[in-house]
């Protein structure tokens, strides 16, 4: 069990790496920030966006004294949509998109209800090199199965990101046969992403890793822009942080 005192340290150190943190902001909060009696650092709350979702995760994890945390934190929609909804545009994006046209898509039917009940996607492939199980529960997209690369498994997760009404992405899909994972992997997965997006030329953007830090830089006509592109690298999985140094030239 863990003492009041150091659990009490820890939520203060937690919160003080919040407040140093430019990017979140001084209105940053969650709902909850506490230690359980065994030692796991709860973090709850909605945030405004995925890079404040990261960021606060990566900062509780290097806090001196945090072994495991539970990771309860949601990003807040720019509209509500509900679960079905969502549903039915993911398996409409993983049914038809060419890079997935190998893989069984299934979706659970039974709508968060067990148990589940997986009902294939029109479209799904013969003699297929892997799975993907698609469920949808309080706004988090839950991404299950086998697929033959790590730029899939990241894929898939970075289009659920993009879905409207999205909260959360909880990538489970386990990549068989198993591919060793660092900087290179990440940069690939990063710039296949980038390139799906209408709202820039992703040839303008050049894409540096160090570790699991993602540096963007290039130019591009709008902030908007710059901003998507960012939002695409910080959806990429495994990825911790993102620089974006993009220069805006309209």
């Amino acid at each position: 069990m863990v003492q009041k005192a150091g659990a009490d340290a820890v939520v203060k150190s937690v919160l003080r790496a919040f407040r140093a943190e430019p990017r979140l902001g001084p209105y940053f909060r969650l709902d909850r920030v506490a230690v359980e009696d065994d030692g796991v650092l709860v973090l709850e709350g909605e945030v405004a966006g995925l890079a404040e979702r990261k960021l606060a995760l990566l900062l509780a994890a290097g806090t001196p004294g945090i072994s495991r945390i539970a990771d309860r934190i949601r990003v807040k929609p720019a509209i509500p949509v509900g679960d079905k909804e969502i549903r039915v545009r993911l398996r409409e994006i993983l049914a038809t998109d060419s890079d997935f046209s190998d893989l069984d898509v299934r979706e659970d039917v039974a709508a968060g209800v067990l148990p589940t009940e997986f009902k294939p996607v029109t479209g799904a492939a013969a003699g297929a090199r892997g799975r993907i199980d698609i469920e949808v529960e309080d706004g988090a997209a839950i991404l299950n199965g086998t697929v033959p690369t790590l730029v899939r498994k990241r894929l898939a997760g970075a289009l659920a990101w993009r879905i409207a009404g999205v909260r959360n992405v909880v990538n489970g899909l386990v990549v068989d046969p198993p591919e060793e994972d660092g900087p290179d992997q990440l940069e690939e997965a990063v710039r296949v992403v980038l390139e799906r997006n209408s709202l820039f030329d992703a040839a303008q953007i050049k894409v540096g890793v160090r570790g699991r830090v993602v540096r963007l830089t290039g130019v591009l006509r709008s902030k908007e822009a710059s901003v998507a592109a960012a939002d695409d690298a910080w959806a990429v999985f495994g990825v911790d942080d993102v620089l974006n140094e993009i220069e805006v030239r309209p």
